[in-house]
C-alpha cells in the first residue's frame, strides 16, 4: 500500500488538494504504526532526516545546483592537490557542522529505541546527530567526520584536534562560503591556492576523514554488523533516504529476499518506492512525532 502526501515542502503539486492530501498523511502515518508496533524495527536513515538540522542534502534542488562530482579515495590518496581542496573547503565548512544540533526527528527516533520500538540503527549520515540525540544501538555506515584517521599508522584523533592545527597552519585564512553537503564549503580556486595541509604528528602519514569515500569501500566489520542487525529484524523502516547510494539500497534488496516489509517515510521518491508496504512522503520531524504519538498510544511505555 502506498500512501502519499505532498510532493515537495513547497507547497501543493497542481491539481493536489491541501485537505486530503494530509488526511491521506495522517492515515498513511496510521498505517504505518499498526505495521509497526509488537514487531523488532530495524531503521535505516539518510540525509532526508538532517536537513531540518540545516545539513544540506544531495538531492534538493539548491545542491543539485552547485552539483560537481565527488571526491573519490583514489584522487584524495594519489593527488596533493585534491587533499589541499577538500581540507581548506573542510575547514571553512566543519564549525557549521559541529554547531548542528538533532531535531525533532532525531529525538523521536532516540525515544523510539529507549522505549523498544526501535531495536536498531543503520545511519547513512555522518554528521553525528544520531548519537547526539541519545540513540544507542547505531552503526554509522559511511563513517562520523568528528574523526580522522591516518592513513598510515591507523590512529584515529578528533577532527576539532585537526582544526586547531590547520589554522595555526593558516592563520589567515577566514573564509565566508555557501555551505554544502557532508561538511563541506563552496570556495573558489584563488581562495585555495597556498592552504597549507597537515598529516599524521606520529608517523607523517596522510590524514583522512574517518567517512567512506566515493571509490572505497564500507569496512567489512561494518557490513557484517548491518546483516546481523537486518537478520535480527522483523521491518526496515527507511527514513529520510532516496536510496541512490548503493550502500543502503541493497539492504531493501535483502528485506525482499527474507520477504520481510519495507516501510518508506521521505521528503520525496525514493529508488524503494514500488517494493514497499506502507510509504508516507512529509517532513520527517513532523511525520515521527506523529508516529510515536500512535505508537504510544498503542502501547504505552
Amino acid at each position: 500500500m502506498f500512501v502519499m502526501g505532498p510532493a515537495s515542502e513547497g507547497g501543493a503539486t497542481p491539481g493536489a488538494h491541501p485537505a486530503r492530501d494530509g488526511r491521506d498523511r495522517c492515515d498513511g502515518i496510521a498505517q504505518l504504526a499498526d505495521l509497526l508496533h509488537g514487531r523488532r524495527v530495524l531503521a535505516l536513515t539518510g540525509a532526508g532526516i538532517s536537513t531540518e538540522s540545516g545539513i544540506p542534502d544531495y538531492r534538493s534542488p539548491e545542491s543539485q545546483a552547485r552539483a560537481r562530482p565527488p571526491i573519490t579515495y583514489q584522487a584524495f590518496t594519489q593527488s596533493p592537490t585534491v587533499r589541499q581542496r577538500y581540507w581548506a573547503r573542510s575547514v571553512v565548512g566543519w564549525p557549521s557542522m559541529r554547531s548542528r544540533a538533532p531535531n525533532a526527528g532525531h529525538g523521536a527516533v532516540a525515544r523510539l529505541e529507549a522505549a523498544g520500538r526501535l531495536s536498531a540503527l543503520i545511519t547513512q549520515n555522518v554528521d553525528g546527530l544520531h548519537h547526539a540525540a541519545g540513540s544507542q544501538n547505531v552503526v554509522e555506515l559511511h563513517g562520523a567526520l568528528r574523526e580522522v584517521r591516518c592513513l598510515g599508522c591507523g590512529v584515529r584523533s578528533p577532527r576539532e584536534v585537526l582544526q586547531e592545527r590547520l589554522l595555526a597552519l593558516n592563520a589567515a585564512f577566514d573564509e565566508v562560503a555557501v555551505m554544502a553537503p557532508d561538511g563541506d564549503a563552496e570556495l573558489a580556486p584563488e581562495q585555495i591556492d597556498g592552504f597549507r595541509i597537515a598529516d599524521c604528528e606520529g608517523c607523517g602519514g596522510l590524514l583522512k576523514p574517518d567517512v567512506v569515500f566515493f571509490g572505497e569501500n564500507v569496512p567489512p566489520p561494518r557490513v557484517d554488523q548491518t546483516w546481523r542487525m537486518l537478520d535480527a529484524a522483523e521491518i526496515l523502516l527507511v527514513l529520510g533516504s532516496s536510496l541512490t547510494v548503493r550502500s543502503g539500497y541493497r539492504l531493501i534488496e535483502a528485506a525482499i529476499q527474507q520477504r520481510k516489509p519495507v516501510a518508506i517515510v521521505n521528503d520525496g521518491e525514493t529508488r524503494a518506492d514500488p517494493v514497499a508496504t506502507v510509504r508516507v512522503s512529509g517532513r520527517l520531524g513532523a511525520v515521527l512525532s506523529t508516529l510515536e504519538a500512535h505508537l504510544s498510544a498503542r502501547h504505552p511505555s
